[in-house]
């Protein structure tokens, strides 16, 4: 019987931070190809929110790099023990934030060859960590001069219920929304049905 060589693996480092946690949060991610060559560097503000879901937004990202540039096989480093662990199925997501994180990119790793997950040192993990921390001092006004970034649009999907009042011609939150100034959203409308 022949067996088909598998195919050669891209490596996604990936690192997600909040500063006060949560707080301010973004994630950073290294793509290298088979090679070894950096192929893309993903960085994002991703608003207030906790340390562990700014990492599952990095995973998620890297894991849409890869899908929507064919890759069939990949490894993924990262320095959260926690996400690791979650995602090899050693400990239970328990955590309301996680689960649909959680779910959705254990869903997008299963649409792979291979698909291998690896926990290593947060010194082994210095590139894509940078690219996080890179993302919130931009958000702040301290950017670093330009980077050469291919934008990622990979968490379009992962939806965030607000609720709002219409008055006076105007959407009004009911919650604060920690967005950089000039974010542009997309909102969904379910209007009642008419009595």
């Amino acid at each position: 019987m022949e067996t088909k060589p598998r195919p050669a693996a891209y490596q996604a480092n990936i690192d997600g931070g909040s500063r006060g946690n949560p707080g301010p949060a973004s994630y950073g991610v290294v793509v290298r190809n088979e090679r070894g060559e950096i192929v893309a560097k993903l960085k994002k503000y991703i608003g207030r929110m906790t340390n562990n879901v700014a990492e599952y937004y990095g995973l998620i990202a890297a894991l849409d790099y890869a899908q929507s540039h064919g890759v069939r096989a990949l490894r993924i480093e990262s320095d959260s023990e926690l996400l690791v662990r979650q995602m090899r199925g050693h400990y239970k997501v328990k955590s309301a934030d996680l689960k649909p994180l959680f779910e959705r990119a254990k869903k997008m790793s299963l649409t792979f060859e291979s698909f291998r997950i690896d926990h290593v040192y947060r010194a082994q993990n210095s590139e894509a960590d940078a690219l996080a921390n890179e993302a919130l001092d931009e958000t702040a006004g301290r950017s670093k001069g330009p980077v050469a970034m291919q934008k990622s649009d990979s968490l379009a999907e992962v939806p965030r219920k607000l609720r709002a009042h219409y008055r006076n011609g105007g959407l009004h939150l009911l919650e604060p929304l920690d967005l950089p100034e000039n974010t542009e959203v997309e909102i969904l409308l379910r209007l009642p049905p008419r009595r």
